[in-house]
């Protein structure tokens, strides 16, 4: 069976929208040549309307050069010393020179005119109405003048003349320098001021004209009459006054005939041209972004191939996508074996399900992990610590594709604290012992006298043992048993609070009552007390207050503090009966506790007070120096704060401690 041919379409049908197409083609053209012709039409307006700018705006400076200059010349005229003949020379001949000026007056300090001179080709100015009717404007000018002490113009005003016609004038006031209250007054002409700015119009192709306002002129200069279609309106700054000066083209909106064919084919090239422009500009802008993305990611690799710090990326999945070479070097493994490992190799093992759990909680969403320290493992089955720091990953949707972590070893930073801590154990034992060995002489000095009291009582307890001791013998041989006794329980009572002292090296915080801490120490403080005659007084607030504190490094501080204050009242400066220690424990607002260590010595020497904190610094020449810089570091290390304030009488040690949870 033959197939069907689907039916031809008519020729009538294929001319429509053949004539279709074209119509919309003929269209597009004319629409193409109609803005080209628009844009040629508002481009010759632009270029008129510039140049009307241009003429007003140099017509304007033209202006006032010329009331400036006829200013200067009247001021020369105001300021020179002449009779009154001579004036009238020297005005004729400026009024001759200076076209704009038509007259000329000098006034007394009443206002009244003393001698006037016009110039002669208007010498029929203010006929038609005296010019004493027509003062006001100039005796407003000059009221300006001398209460600013410079020349003042006057608003223009209108004057007949003699054959019906008029003329807009304005006044210039200058005080006279040499009179009381005397002035010279200058009337200008505006059309002879604006003639003279002609000259910003060569083509004469401009009418110049002094406008009011609201539009009305005033006067006007030039052959030409404004076609009142682009003007330019400029205004003139006098000193007092000010001119609007208005620049009207005589030229019309621009023909269509002459340039429209000009217009099509400058607008076709010019499209041409800009579309190539545009072209190349983008071929360079795309070659110059392309250069400058080069370049960013070469420094951004190189930025990152110099961090010490390790940098990893991970995809929302958790496999590793990216990592530095500073990763690498820290875990020991390549980025490529990172990349193919589904689990993270520097996990440890007994810790790997830990970490998976953490890192599918950040990646759903839950807490940043951001500051979190954990422990990694080198290839080598090296454990280490480390701080990460991480952000998720944003693309330019908006849309998070992932974690960005910076990791941080900490095994060298771990190292570091180690070697301060013990150094700090060293120096504190070495404080200890230095302390302790200043104690050896007091403690020699201390124990003397009950070794010689039991040494005492046991002969005479012998001596009553020779003989037949009676009942009376027996009793006194039982007290002194007794003081035998009670004297080596001093003895010992001694020695242990010294063995407590050095003994106590744990370093670990405990709640404990103040008193507790000044109780410990007070045995070895009155050791240095009975030595130099010092009296010991405690204040302790009541109930004493709890701290949470390292007691052994708190007592130190105690000790070194009491020890200073007694050394500093030995000696010839502070009398016996002065000697007196005192030890306060007071709490404060905001849960602190205060204590205080005072003494009665001479203070402390300015020069020594800006070295005082400083470690090995000393004044005695069998101290370390070590004193006061360990009590500081001590205090600081709880958080506190420990200062002093020093005078005659005495220097005073206050430090602070938080007190301990109730």
């Amino acid at each position: 069976m033959t197939p069907i041919a689907a039916p031809t379409p008519p020729a009538s049908a294929r001319r429509g929208r053949r004539f279709v197409l074209w119509g919309l083609f003929i269209a597009l053209l004319a629409v193409v040549q109609g803005l080209l012709v628009f844009l040629t039409v508002e481009y010759e307006a632009a270029r008129t309307q510039d140049r009307t700018e241009a003429v007003a705006a140099s017509a304007g400076d033209e202006a006032r050069q010329v009331m400036a200059r006829s200013l200067q010349a009247l001021q020369l005229l105001a300021w020179s010393e002449r009779d009154s003949v001579q004036w009238r020379v020297d005005a004729a001949e400026l009024l001759r020179s200076r076209r704009e000026l038509v007259r000329v007056e000098r006034r007394e300090s009443g206002f009244a005119i003393a001698d006037a001179v016009q110039a002669p080709y208007l010498a029929s100015l203010f006929e038609p109405i005296a010019r004493t009717s027509q003062s006001v404007e100039a005796q407003a000018a000059c009221a300006d003048a001398r209460r600013s002490g410079a020349p003042a113009f006057s608003r223009s005003y209108y004057t007949p003349l003699p054959d019906g016609s008029g003329l807009e004038v304005m006044d210039l006031c200058v005080t006279l320098p040499a009179s009381d209250g005397g002035a010279l007054v200058a009337t200008f002409s505006l059309p002879a001021v604006l003639e003279a700015t002609l000259v910003a119009d060569p083509s004469r192709e401009h009418e110049m004209s002094f406008v009011e306002g609201d539009g009305a002129r005033l006067a006007r200069a030039g052959a030409a009459r404004g076609a009142g279609i682009y003007r330019a309106e400029r205004v003139v700054d006098l000193p007092g006054a000010k001119l609007q000066l208005r620049a009207d083209s005589r030229l019309g909106r621009p023909h269509l005939i002459p340039n429209l064919s000009v217009a099509l084919v400058f607008g076709l090239s010019i499209a041409l041209t800009a579309l190539v422009v545009l072209l190349a500009r983008d071929v360079r802008r795309r070659a110059a972004a392309e250069q400058r993305l080069a370049e960013a990611l070469a420094f951004r690799k190189a930025m990152e191939d110099s961090l010490v710090t390790g940098l990893r990326a991970r995809a929302m999945d958790g496999r590793i996508n990216y990592v530095n070479p500073s990763f690498c070097r820290m875990v020991g493994f390549t980025a490529d074996e990172l990349r193919a490992a589904a689990t993270p190799p520097y996990w440890p093992p007994e810790r790997a399900a830990d970490y998976a759990q953490r890192v599918q909680a950040g990646l759903v969403g839950a807490e940043s992990l951001a500051g979190r320290e954990t422990v990694f493992m080198r290839k080598n089955g090296e454990r280490f610590p480390v701080m990460i720091y991480e952000a998720p990953l944003v693309d330019s949707g908006g849309h998070q594709t992932g974690w960005m972590s910076a990791v941080v070893d900490l095994s060298e930073q771990r190292r570091i604290e180690e070697l301060s801590r013990q150094q700090q154990d060293r120096l504190q034992a070495t404080a200890r012992l230095a302390t302790v060995g200043e104690m050896a002489s007091l403690m020699s000095h201390e124990l003397n006298q009950p070794l010689a009291a039991i040494a005492s009582y046991a002969s005479g307890s012998i001596n009553l043992l020779e003989g037949t001791p009676d009942a009376t013998d027996r009793e006194m041989l039982k007290q002194a048993i007794g003081r035998i006794a009670e004297q080596a329980d001093r003895a010992g009572r001694t020695i242990k609070s010294v063995h407590d002292f050095v003994r106590r090296r744990e370093h670990t915080r405990e709640a404990i009552s103040a008193a507790a801490l000044i109780d410990a120490v007070l045995p070895l403080v009155r050791l240095q007390a009975r030595k130099s005659g010092a009296r010991i007084e405690v204040q302790c607030a009541q109930p004493a207050p709890r701290l949470q504190v390292d007691r052994t490094m708190v007592e130190q501080v105690l000790l070194n503090l009491t020890r200073n204050g007694i050394q500093a009242m030995e000696g010839d400066a502070t009398p016996l009966a002065e000697r007196v220690l005192r030890i306060q424990v007071s709490a404060l607002d905001g849960d602190w506790v205060e204590f205080t260590v005072s003494d009665a010595g001479p203070g402390i020497a300015p020069e020594v007070a800006a070295r005082l904190f400083t470690p090995f610094f000393t004044t005695r020449t069998e101290g370390m120096g070590l004193g006061l810089s360990l009590c500081r570091t001590v205090i600081e290390q709880h958080g506190g704060a420990l200062d002093y304030d020093t005078g005659a009488a005495g220097t005073r040690f206050r430090f602070t401690l938080r007190a301990a949870d109730t």
